[in-house]
């Protein structure tokens, strides 16, 4: 019983339980693709259907990571099914069972109110909003955010974070960010912004059909 209902794995040479961050970043990116498409079609269809059973995946998948084992949570097995042919980057278990238990907290609160009540506010709006950063920082970034807040509630040195972000240790020359870099990223935004105000007008008519199969409006 021991073995199933457990949080993180043994690996020989780690003080304390770990996990892969590689299949936890894989399926970060599963569930944010799935949250991202489900809000995407509220805002332009006004259709919750979708939405509702994306946060009952999300609300499921929680609950096998942090109340049963994250062995056996769905998306972490493909996660894992997915980068299986890379090297594991193990990262300390205490710290993602604390995050994952800010995701399953917003997740019931998400089901509550969407699912069981059939209702949307901005509280829903916000929950959505914090879920889909947490889950796009974590896949696109290897930055798990409720892990940092990890140290403000137990005490102790975090263990084995994604990138070795817990040691105290100086950049590389190749990590480090310029000035003239931080000003090609500003200047970057301006042409963004400047794209938008010049070109708003040209960029919003419709495209016409290059081939001209479109059948014309009478």
């Amino acid at each position: 019983m021991s073995k199933i209902v457990k949080f993180g794995e043994d690996v020989d040479g780690y003080v304390i339980s770990v996990l892969n961050e590689r299949e936890i970043r894989a399926a970060a990116g599963i569930l944010f693709f799935l949250m991202l498409v489900s809000i995407l079609t509220v805002i332009m269809k006004g259709d919750f259907t979708l939405l509702k059973y994306a946060v009952t995946i999300f609300l499921t998948d929680m609950m096998v990571r942090v109340l049963i084992n994250p062995k056996f949570a769905p998306t972490l097995i493909l996660g894992r099914w997915i980068v299986r042919n890379q090297v594991p980057e193990y990262v300390g278990a205490p710290q993602k069972k604390f995050a994952w238990v800010i995701g399953l907290v917003l997740a019931v609160s998400m089901f509550v109110l969407l699912n069981l009540v059939n209702s949307y506010s901005p509280i829903t709006g916000l929950i959505c909003l914090i879920c889909i950063i947490f889950l796009f920082f974590e896949s696109a970034f290897g930055i798990c955010l409720g892990c940092k807040a990890y140290p403000l509630f137990f005490k102790g040195k975090v263990q084995y974070c994604p990138g070795e972000v817990c040691e105290v240790k100086d950049r590389h020359e190749i990590q480090q960010t310029s000035v003239l870099q931080w000003f090609i990223v500003m200047a970057f935004v301006a042409y963004i912004i400047l794209t938008v105000l010049l070109l708003d007008d040209f960029y919003s008519a419709k495209p016409i059909d290059l081939f001209g199969h479109e059948t014309p409006a009478h």
